[in-house]
């Protein structure tokens, strides 16, 4: 692979079809790679089964390309890179960094202290036996983890007291988001991610492990979350519609809008909006803010 200034990449969750808080984050990373000359990759992040409905890798695809995407390469599935995961986990072991886990959930619950994502590991099973049963955690050290995110400026986060030991290997073989996420973006050659706000607690931990395997760190943008009516997150958990792939041009538009383009007259078809929408993209005013409810006729869950 050639040294590119600009790798970007759309990584979804196939638990259901794309819909409109989706289609503004492939927009914005979209949008941003194809303004810079970059390349932009598609990955299906269908690392964990039980998330995963049938059906809906081939749908995700099927969507973007009636949308007008194209990207660069063949589509990345997680569930075909299970080599490189262990891999990645094999040297974290011999680095000391990975140690087993045979806390229970109830465990957990009790004695765990709220962190910045969920219950923060209070590292029971430190210095365990090294051939235990059970997950694979990450040893942290203490560390305070800065990085500039292109929205928001500053970020840090004391990753040991915020967010603990987190898994790499689920006990029944799972292997985690983190680690996943981290080996792709390395493997991949991904220099820029562009996602939205409501990952940006994984990345002080995906910056921890990019460090410990000997990684690149990409620069991060992460976008403001769309919100239903009700103020909740548009996902599949809160009913989010489907995208129409038979009309793509009014949620093209809507989502344009929601991340600050200026208005873009008619148009032939999604291609020709999308190529009108990067040459308009450097103009755009993205809000400042972790999640926003689109007013007017945008989707509300």
């Amino acid at each position: 692979m050639s040294a590119l200034l600009y790798r970007g990449r759309f990584a979804p969750t196939p638990s259901g079809p794309l819909h409109f808080g989706s289609l503004v984050a492939a927009l914005a990373s979209y949008l941003e790679a194809r303004s810079h000359d970059g390349e932009w990759l598609l990955r299906i992040e269908d690392v964990d089964p039980p998330r995963v409905a049938v059906g809906a890798s081939a749908g995700i695809v099927r969507s973007l390309a009636a949308h007008g995407f194209e990207w660069d390469d063949g589509v990345l599935y997680q569930s075909r890179r299970g080599e490189a995961y262990q891999a990645a986990l094999a040297r974290l072991i011999d680095l000391g960094r990975a140690y087993p886990c045979v806390c229970s959930r109830k465990q957990l619950a009790e004695l765990a202290e709220p962190g910045v994502d969920g219950p923060v590991y209070p590292g029971t099973c430190r210095g365990g036996h090294r051939d235990a049963a059970g997950a694979l955690r990450f040893l942290l050290r203490p560390q305070r983890v800065v990085f500039h995110d292109a929205l928001l400026g500053r970020v840090a986060c004391e990753v040991t007291r915020e967010c603990g030991d987190f898994v790499l290997k689920r006990a029944d073989g799972v292997f985690s988001y983190q680690l996943a996420v981290v080996v792709d973006d390395a493997d991949q050659g991904i220099t820029h991610i562009v996602r939205g706000a409501d990952l940006l607690t994984s990345t002080p931990r995906q910056i921890v492990l990019q460090q410990a395997l000997g990684y690149p760190t990409p620069a991060y943008t992460h976008l403001p979350v769309v919100l239903n009516s009700r103020g909740e997150k548009l996902s599949k958990q809160t009913l989010a519609a489907a995208l129409d792939d038979a009309d793509p041009l009014p949620a093209l538009r809507l989502a344009g809008r929601f991340l600050g383009l200026p208005g873009i007259g008619p148009v032939g078809g999604a291609g020709a909006w999308l190529t009108q929408a990067i040459r308009l993209w450097p103009e755009a005013a993205t809000p400042l803010l972790r999640g926003r409810v689109l007013a007017g006729s945008g989707p509300s869950g």
